[in-house]
């Protein structure tokens, strides 16, 4: 869970504020225009008024069919059975759709996401930032036949692993210690799958997180790194993740899309680009020692990725 961490650098109501500003500006401006105004300039300033959603086609229903690079742009390639491709075709709801919190409410959508991940989150306030981004990596791993590779820490240390899950036990936590019982026959249904995730979702967050992922190599993000502040105390951290890459053909200019869930427990969303309107959904992997997103804002140094066995 984000239920500890490092506060945000920057305001996101600021931020929401200054999007909002900007399209009562837009509408400012529309109104202001006469009768005689030429059907050219009409049609240029509607273009601009929709300059964020150039790069999205509505039919698409999953990452790559919906977000279209910039012209000169093609996507990254990948192996088709790597984390990568996973995330690369995550499936999406419909063009427009509201994010739904885990207790049915639907989440306002001031310049914050770009699209909703069609991914359940079960009825319990579990399933925030750290948790989806633990769900995405075991949900690939899944999909791949993987489950001895299934394995997360608790807060306090303890390994959650699946194997151990699926042969039938299951974690008895006291306090601070935990430990493993045997008290349900063998199983990898998918209800059974769903318990341990949400087992570990109570149990795990930011703090854990940050300590299992690695140093991200290079200086440019890939699919599937996370930037992530770990919590500390009783301030939430937050984690978001890289879901795709694409990369300019001329001079190789690198950009990328990102993920996140958040407080309290909802649907995966990618994310619109507040410090660059013309870009966004996509974000430049140039953002210098700062990484401005909707709401909340990480340093370049606390990108990480996930180890492979």
């Amino acid at each position: 869970m984000c239920s500890s961490g490092i506060r945000a650098l920057g305001s996101p109501g600021d931020r929401r504020q200054a999007y909002g500003e900007r399209v009562e500006e837009e509408k400012e401006t529309m109104r202001s225009l006469s009768p005689r105004t030429p059907v050219l300039l009409l049609l240029f300033l509607l273009l601009h008024a929709q300059e964020g959603n150039c790069r999205i086609d509505p039919p698409g229903m999953t990452l790559k069919t919906r977000f279209v690079p910039p012209a000169g742009y093609e996507r990254e390639a990948v192996a088709g059975d790597s984390f990568a491709a996973y995330l690369r075709h995550l499936p999406l709801k419909p063009h427009g759709a509201m994010v739904t919190l885990f207790d049915g409410r639907s989440k306002p959508n001031p310049g914050v996401y770009a699209a909703v991940v069609d991914l359940a989150i079960g009825s319990r306030d579990l399933h925030q930032c750290a948790d989806a981004i633990i769900r995405l990596r075991a949900d690939y791993l899944i999909s791949r036949q993987r489950h001895d590779d299934i394995r997360f820490r608790f807060t306090s240390g303890f390994p959650a692993e699946y194997s151990r899950w699926r042969r039938g036990e299951r974690i008895a936590v006291r306090g601070s210690q935990a430990r493993w019982v045997r008290t349900s026959r063998p199983s990898d249904s998918p209800r059974d799958y769903w318990l341990f995730l949400e087992t570990v979702f109570s149990y795990a967050g930011t703090s854990s997180l940050a300590r299992e992922l690695a140093a991200a190599p290079g200086d440019d993000p890939r699919i599937g790194d996370v930037f992530i502040q770990p919590g500390r105390g009783d301030r939430p951290g937050h984690a978001v993740i890289v879901v795709d890459v694409a990369v300019e053909r001329r001079n190789g200019r690198r950009i990328f899309l990102l993920a996140q869930s958040y407080m309290p427990a909802q649907e995966i969303q990618v994310l619109q680009n507040p410090a660059d309107h013309q870009l966004s959904p996509w974000y430049a992997a140039d953002f210098g020692d700062t990484l401005v997103t909707p709401e909340w804002t990480f340093r370049a140094g606390d990108r990480k990725c996930f180890r492979e066995p």
